[in-house]
């Protein structure tokens, strides 16, 4: 398996967006903090988040070949079970998966989604002014922040958390990487 020093340089190689970099940072510090609650391996876990999106840019908007081409791309680089979550996480390629791992990456890649939309509408655009009650007041609007699938978050009840849990534990992780997140 690689390094995060080698999969953020194969990230910044494919990935040319400053807010898809980001995305793709936060969605990794959350399933660092998700693995480290637990007890999974948060550098298998923690590297499937950084990379999941490693070929969006690459395919171009064709979401028929999103998951597909980021496996050509970290093939013998990451586990088998990274990969297959990476393939999941993308629900156009009907690649089913009940791994935790995958679970968890389809739920946070849509909760890092409504904790930055949270954030940038707060009066002062930071993650420090979110709270969880925010968020679960945002989670109920279902005019707020569109892009973000509701039952994807519900999704952590399969991995052993509640809905409130896993919005404290991901707000937490966001918040230590503020600063990255500009934010």
């Amino acid at each position: 398996m690689i390094s995060r020093k080698e999969a953020l340089n194969i990230l910044g190689s494919y990935v040319k967006s400053k807010q898809l970099f980001k995305h793709c940072l936060a969605v990794e510090a959350l399933m660092r903090r998700i693995a480290e609650r637990l007890g999974e391996d948060v550098e298998v876990w923690g590297l499937t988040g950084l990379l999941h999106d490693i070929d969006y840019e690459a395919v171009s908007g064709d979401m028929g070949r999103h998951g597909l081409e980021a496996e050509s791309i970290l093939k013998n680089k990451l586990p088998d079970e990274a990969l297959e979550a990476i393939k999941a996480h993308n629900e156009r390629l009907g690649v089913g998966s009940s791994l935790k791992i995958s679970k968890a990456l389809r739920a946070v890649d849509h909760l890092s989604g409504l904790i930055i939309a949270t954030a940038l509408v707060m009066p002062n655009k930071k993650l420090s002014e979110v709270t969880v009650k925010s968020l679960m007041r945002k989670l109920k609007q279902k005019d707020f922040a569109k892009g973000v699938d509701r039952l994807r978050i519900q999704l952590c009840m399969e991995i052993g958390l509640t809905i409130e849990e896993f919005m404290e534990i991901g707000l937490e992780a966001l918040q230590k990487i503020h600063i990255d997140l500009e934010l």
